[in-house]
């Protein structure tokens, strides 16, 4: 039997570290279920909260979030009721208990569970760096990354991306469009590490099937669902990685830890190898 697929939005005024760590330890409690997860961290104005409340109509689903700014989270949470969409402040009840039976009130801070330390602070760059060079933006200056993910739609680029941002590795992404092509300084990237990502046509189309559901699509473009356009796609992707001799992880079966976890080995690698070169 098929696995099912559910939206999550996690909304944080820091790294999102806490709201990723708790939704996944959640979410695994429920076989046969899997979230399809959109990170957005440093959420800290109403500009960018309003192009989060955009995504979460665009695709509804579980809300959950951290955030100091009693402003803002009121703004959130009556955008979630108007959608329906259940929503939770992660930290609150845990807050909330502390006060009781410690009789101290806390002092807000974004992100104050983390120790503002060297780590912290490239962390914090890692993740604006990843934010602005999501989905294909900023190809300029991709030789300042440390990690380029490529693939077709739907194989988990943007939150690998952000996860492997929250442990300091500046990552950006690019997605593969048929017939549009890559931007011309990829080829010749020297710094980045590369990697190719790939999943099995029923896996692409099954997400893919979900998503149009979410957004209430029509079937103008048939060829972003059809098996044999999705295959050809990925042979496509496939021939690319292997021309420029790129890394290649196949997300299929893979969680977003264990797709991150094998691209942080090769980055290793990779850092290895030019320390030597």
């Amino acid at each position: 039997m098929g696995r099912n697929f559910f939206h999550l939005h996690l909304v944080s005024d820091s790294t999102g570290e806490t709201l990723i760590t708790v939704a996944r330890a959640a979410a695994a409690l429920y076989s046969g279920l899997s979230p399809i997860e959109h990170v957005y961290p440093l959420v800290r104005s109403e500009r960018q909260l309003d192009r989060v409340i955009s995504e979460i109509e665009n695709e509804p689903g579980i809300v959950l979030y951290t955030m100091v700014d009693q402003h803002l989270a009121k703004k959130l949470q009556a955008a979630c009721e108007e959608q329906s969409c259940p929503s939770l402040s992660v930290l609150e009840p845990v807050h909330n208990l502390f006060q009781s039976y410690l009789g101290v009130v806390t002092t807000p801070r974004a992100g104050a569970q983390h120790v503002l330390n060297s780590d912290y602070f490239r962390r914090i760059d890692a993740l604006n760096f990843t934010m602005v060079h999501d989905d294909g933006q900023m190809t300029e200056n991709l030789d300042q990354a440390d990690i380029v993910l490529i693939g077709i739609s739907r194989t988990s680029k943007t939150p690998t991306s952000i996860y492997l941002a929250n442990r300091g590795i500046k990552t950006a992404n690019i997605p593969l469009v048929p017939r549009v092509p890559l931007p011309a300084n990829v080829p010749h990237l020297k710094h980045p590490l590369v990697v190719g990502l790939v999943a099995s046509p029923e896996r692409i189309v099954q997400i893919r099937q979900n998503r149009m559901l979410a957004l209430n699509a029509n079937d103008k473009d048939a060829s972003y669902i059809d098996r044999r356009a999705v295959a050809e796609e990925i042979s496509e992707a496939r021939k690319l990685f292997d021309r420029h001799d790129w890394p290649v992880i196949d997300v299929t079966r893979r969680s977003i830890e264990e797709t991150a976890a094998a691209i942080i080995d090769l980055y290793r690698s990779h850092k290895a190898a030019q320390e030597i070169a």
